[in-house]
């Protein structure tokens, strides 16, 4: 019984050592950092879409034309996320954000003087993203080691809760004022977050010091894309993101060729939105309390549930039940897939510059599979009029890709320390 009582007063006087540490190694406006990041990592783009036939009207130019606006940021992903790591380790991890945002508030405000400048602009904030996605896993590693599932659950669920308000009220504000006025709104949310985050630079630079730059002797050494896991990680994350981009693509069209009204097939976009809020919230906290195995079972069920919502197409149905089956399943799979995956990065690395390399290989290469798979998709159409070649192939695609998972999962760490 004494022995009990010592253990348990030691591991709580760990654990209080532990919190003393975390709170004196960061700013208190951390944790509302990592929330209104979290908040900006989609909106500025994903809020588009539903105001591009304003901007049409307004602009004089087709909206087909205008539906770059929506491939750009993915370009700037596949391009960019490679070099945030680099960034990360010559001018901090605050700094890089601090810098990041700027760009995204110099981007955002172009886009209202002409659409030359949209283009322009939407490619500045893809570039900003793309180092905030790699380097936000990171930050996780650097300051809160002990609550990798809680802390990435804020931020994920922060981004979705974003982007789906930001998606509801986009046409109703545009509506009532024009798509300068809202562009103007989330050009003020970016200064806001900008404001949100400035503390925490403040804060490492007095302190003259981040993990990222102490960690560069030991992450320097190290070719992440030499590692034979990291390349599935990369395949793994593309395939769960075109599983999810190939239905925002394309489902809408295929549910009206079905039969289905324009305005019932736009429902299943903000529905697969409202999905993936519990999961974000509750995804990653779960998977840090698994072992490898229960990591496999629960990648590769939510895996094979995406793929059998694919599999629902090869015979398409003109019923409102049919299109709800497929973007549940779809919705589902794919809610829990990108939760786990910015989870992974963290635990699969012993540390941050590790998490940065992992995280930028990635996402770089993942995204990149992103934008070419709803274009491919597509472009198959025009060349068999039928959606069941690219339906196969890319449900063989999804196989590969839980295979891959599943062999990843079979170890503990990607890299080691």
């Amino acid at each position: 019984m004494v022995q009990y009582k010592r253990r348990h007063s030691t591991e709580w006087r760990c654990f209080v050592i532990i919190r003393e540490i975390e709170m004196k190694n960061h700013s208190k406006f951390l944790i509302p950092g990592i929330v209104v990041v979290g908040m900006i990592l989609r909106l500025p783009f994903t809020a588009m879409p539903p105001i591009l036939s304003s901007i049409s009207k307004s602009e004089g130019v087709p909206v087909g034309q205008l539906g770059m606006l929506t491939t750009i940021p993915l370009i700037a992903f596949a391009l960019f996320s490679s070099t945030a790591p680099k960034v990360a380790q010559k001018i901090g991890l605050e700094r890089a954000f601090a810098l990041m945002l700027m760009l995204l508030i110099v981007g955002s405000g172009i886009r209202v003087i002409n659409t030359t400048f949209l283009y322009i602009g939407t490619m500045l904030i893809g570039i900003g993203v793309a180092h905030m996605n790699v380097l936000l896993p990171s930050v996780i590693r650097t300051y809160f080691p002990m609550k990798v599932g809680p802390m990435t659950s804020v931020f994920t669920f922060s981004m979705m809760l974003a982007t789906a308000v930001g998606a509801s009220l986009a046409a109703p504000i545009t509506a009532l004022t024009s798509w300068q006025v809202f562009v103007g709104l989330l050009t003020i949310l970016l200064v806001g977050a900008l404001l949100v985050w400035l503390p925490n630079e403040r804060f490492a630079a007095n302190r003259q010091v981040t993990q990222m730059a102490s960690d560069h002797k030991k992450t320097v050494r190290f070719n992440v894309w030499k590692n034979r896991n990291a390349w599935l990680l990369l395949f793994f994350g593309g395939m769960q993101s075109a599983m999810f981009y190939v239905l925002m693509a394309w489902g809408p069209t295929m549910a009206i060729q079905t039969g289905l009204t324009p305005a019932t097939a736009g429902l299943f976009s903000g529905l697969n939105s409202l999905i993936g809020l519990p999961f974000a919230l509750t995804v990653p906290s779960i998977v840090v309390r698994l072992n490898k195995r229960q990591r496999q079972w629960l990648v590769a069920g939510f895996s094979v549930l995406g793929t059998i919502g694919y599999l629902l197409l090869l015979n398409p149905q003109g019923t409102f039940t049919y299109w709800l089956l497929v973007n549940l399943f779809i919705g589902v799979g794919t809610s829990v897939l990108f939760p786990y995956l910015m989870t992974t990065f963290t635990l699969k690395t012993s540390t941050p510059g590790q998490t940065a390399q992992l995280s930028g290989m990635s996402q770089s290469g993942g995204y990149l599979i992103a934008a070419v798979g709803p274009a491919m998709f597509g472009y198959a159409y025009g060349w068999w009029h039928s959606w069941t070649p690219q339906i196969i192939v890319i449900v063989i695609l999804f196989i590969l890709m839980t295979i891959a998972i599943v062999v990843v999962e079979n170890r503990e760490k990607i890299i080691d320390a």
